[in-house]
Parts: structure tokens; C-alpha cells; sequence
């Protein structure tokens, strides 16, 4: 799957830079949930369960809007659906601020489905975008790279509205977060402007147009986006994928905050870290020294064995095992994603657009976490990571291989 520009210059600095910029507003709107959670358990008095909600409402927006978003990103490209996706964000945000008024968890839900629909167009358009900016087997190095810039900003979000609020989690107002909210929505408008004047190239996948079908055989005689079962296999795995990766990253300060550790806010970063470690590891080594492939197989055992640490050691230290979890997601989105979309031809944009769809698990699993706490206890609720791991493993192993 190589990339076809307009301009034909195979230059991918600058067009790496601004979806690098993207990956990093992703990062920033999800990690702003870490935030939300432990606050609205507190402020609106209601359960484990019904604060992760916010979680489900903003991952459910996937399931509804990942095919749309795909025939808008056919309509308009690339550049502009990155464009309307920040302005869908900066919507979303300035909903959290009547919410937080109104004190209603109906609002807060309204504005982070919202949020989560930006979120889904911007995802369908600059996750296939960094596939096809350049052979398939470096993709899952590209997206290493986007998965640093991603993480790393994923705990900026609740450390940025810690320092503007300027107190800690447990005493925060529901209406603090008004001053926060109005600097993020300018931001992101900014954001939105850059976008839509930057000189982003258009991409193609090779077999993607009419006139190229025979460059990718294996597709060339489908009728169906059905008829790809490491496509399918793939949807379910990145489906599980999130939602366990949601559950990483999303969960550290409520959990920090069930065991009365100090300054729970801090604990945001032990899973980007972990992360991070594993996005440089594949940025170094994919494809020279380990095939994509490989690099899943390798860090779904790592994950597998930071998940059982996680429920079996004492719940002090449990929580730095969230690290490892981390780490042994940090490589299975690049890897899944480029593994999935191997060989689809013309089919690249609805095979796209079903990954996109299958983020959606980041609306359940999590939620069946936040509800698992409120019945066994944070630390045992985490079991719900190792099948879903485990079911990676065997993607890596042989799912990704199947052809028919």
C-alpha cells in the first residue's frame, strides 16, 4: 500500500508534523475524561458506574458516525474533515460549561457524545491518512510516532485543568471548570483554522481507484467488505483494544483516588509513560528489526502479564502494574491498524471506516469496569483486561493471517 500525492513529492515531514499536531487533540479530548470522572463521582453524588458513562457517551459516538464519516472524508478529503472535527470538538466543550451550571449528568453526557463525535471523524479521517502516508510495512512505525505525540497528551489534560483550577480533585466545584473549558475551546479552534489551511497532500492506497484495482489482487475480485475476514477479526480486536486501553488510561485517577493516595491528578502519567516506551521502542525497530506482526505478539504477552499483576499484587502497588498494561498496549494500535487494512484495494475507505466503528469499545468495556468496581471493588474489576488481551494474542498469532 503505497501513497500516491498530487503533487507526487514523497516528502512526509510536513504532513507528519500536522496529523502529529492532530493525534496530540485526540489525546488532550480523551485524556479531559480522567478528569471528569473521580469529579462528577464526587459533585453529582452518583456511582462508579454512572460517572464512567461519560466514557461510553464519548466512545459511543463512534458507532453511530464512523461509516458517515467516511463518505464525508470521500466528499470533501482529508483536510477539511479535519477541519469540521475540531469545530465538532470545540461544540462539545462549550457544552461541559451549562452542564457543570445545571449540575446534570443528562448535559454532561449530551456535550461528551458531542466531543466523541468530533472525535470519530477526526480518528476516520487521520488513522487511514498515516496508513497509506507511506509503505504499509513502515505504517505501524508512522503510527508509533503518533501514538508519542497521542499519549503524551492524553495526561496534559487532567494536569492542565488541575493547574488552571488550582485545587485539588477532591475539593474542584463542578462550575471550576468554566475558565479551563473556554481557553480548550479556543484552542481547538485554532486548531480547526490550521487544518483547513494547511498544505496537507491527498493520499490513495494502492488499488484504491478503478484504474489501479490490479495493484492488489486479493481485492481485485471481493464484492464485499464482508468477504475480508482479517478485516472483520481486526474490527473485534481493535474493538477490544480500546476499550482495555481506555480502561489504562482513563481509570488511574479514579483508582488513585479509591485508595486515598495522595494527589491523585499525578498518577495520570504512569500509563502514558509505559506507553511511550513502547511507541519509541516501535518507532526504533519497526520493520527493520521486528515485523509488525511480531511487535503484536510480543507486547500482547506483556500486557497479559501486566493485567495479573494489576488483581494480584497489593493494591498500593497494583497501580504502577498499570504501566506494563500500558506498555503492552503502546504497539497494538499500530500494529492492528495497518495488520486489518493489508490488501483491502478498493475497499481501503470502507475498511477504514469499520475500524472506526469498532472504537465503540471504548463506550462498553470501560463502563463494564466502572460498574465491576462498584460491585467487587477497583482493584478486581480490572480482571475484565485479561480475556480481552488474551483475544489480541490470538490476532497476532493468527487472526491477521486468515484469507479466503
Amino acid at each position: 500500500m503505497e501513497m500516491t500525492v498530487t503533487d507526487n513529492k514523497k516528502s512526509y515531514f510536513f504532513p507528519l508534523v500536522i496529523v502529529g499536531t492532530t493525534f496530540s487533540a485526540i489525546g488532550f479530548a480523551l485524556g479531559i475524561n480522567s478528569y471528569l470522572i473521580p469529579l462528577l463521582n464526587k459533585a453529582l453524588n452518583i456511582s462508579s458506574g454512572q460517572s464512567y458513562l461519560v466514557l461510553a457517551a464519548t466512545f459511543s459516538a463512534f458507532l453511530i458516525f464512523g461509516y458517515p464519516a467516511s463518505l464525508v472524508i470521500g466528499k470533501i478529503g482529508y483536510k477539511r474533515t479535519m477541519a469540521l472535527s475540531f469545530l465538532m470538538f470545540a461544540l462539545g466543550f462549550y457544552l461541559y460549561i451549562p452542564s457543570a451550571k445545571m449540575e446534570s449528568l443528562s448535559l454532561f453526557l449530551v456535550a461528551s457524545f458531542i466531543s466523541g463525535m468530533g472525535n470519530a471523524f477526526l480518528q476516520a479521517a487521520v488513522n487511514p491518512y498515516i496508513t497509506i502516508l507511506g509503505p504499509i510495512e513502515s505504517a505501524a512505525k508512522r503510527m508509533s510516532i503518533m501514538g508519542i505525540c497521542n499519549k503524551l497528551a492524553w495526561p496534559i489534560a487532567p494536569l492542565f485543568l488541575s493547574f488552571v483550577i488550582s485545587k485539588d480533585v477532591t475539593e474542584v466545584q463542578l462550575t471550576d471548570i468554566n475558565l479551563p473549558f473556554m481557553i480548550i475551546i479556543g484552542v481547538f479552534i485554532l486548531l480547526g483554522i490550521l487544518a483547513l489551511l494547511s498544505p496537507l497532500p491527498e493520499v490513495k492506497a494502492v488499488g484504491e481507484d478503478e484504474d489501479s484495482a490490479e495493484d492488489c489482487p486479493y481485492a481485485a475480485n471481493k464484492t464485499s467488505i464482508w468477504q475480508f475476514p482479517h478485516l472483520i477479526l481486526g474490527m473485534i480486536t481493535l474493538f477490544i483494544y480500546v476499550g482495555v486501553e481506555t480502561i489504562s488510561l482513563g481509570t488511574l485517577v479514579d483508582y488513585a483516588n479509591s485508595l486515598e493516595l495522595p494527589n491523585p491528578d499525578l498518577y495520570a502519567w504512569i500509563a502514558p509513560v509505559g506507553m511511550v516506551i513502547g511507541y519509541l521502542f516501535g518507532a526504533i525497530f519497526i520493520p527493520k528489526y521486528i515485523s509488525q506482526a511480531k511487535a503484536l505478539l510480543v507486547f500482547s504477552l506483556i500486557a497479559i502479564v501486566g493485567s495479573l499483576m494489576v488483581v494480584l499484587v497489593p493494591p498500593a502497588m497494583s497501580i504502577y502494574f498499570i504501566s506494563f498494561m500500558a506498555l503492552g498496549c503502546s504497539l497494538m494500535w499500530p500494529a492492528i491498524w495497518p495488520l486489518a487494512m493489508a490488501d483491502l484495494g478498493k475497499f481501503t475507505k470502507a475498511g477504514s471506516s469499520l475500524l472506526v466503528v469498532a472504537i465503540v469499545g471504548g463506550a462498553l468495556i470501560p463502563t463494564i469496569y466502572g460498574f465491576l468496581k462498584d460491585a467487587v471493588g477497583a482493584q478486581d474489576a480490572y480482571w475484565i483486561t485479561v480475556p480481552g488481551f488474551l483475544f489480541i494474542l490470538y490476532y497476532a498469532l493468527l487472526g491477521h493471517k486468515i484469507r479466503k
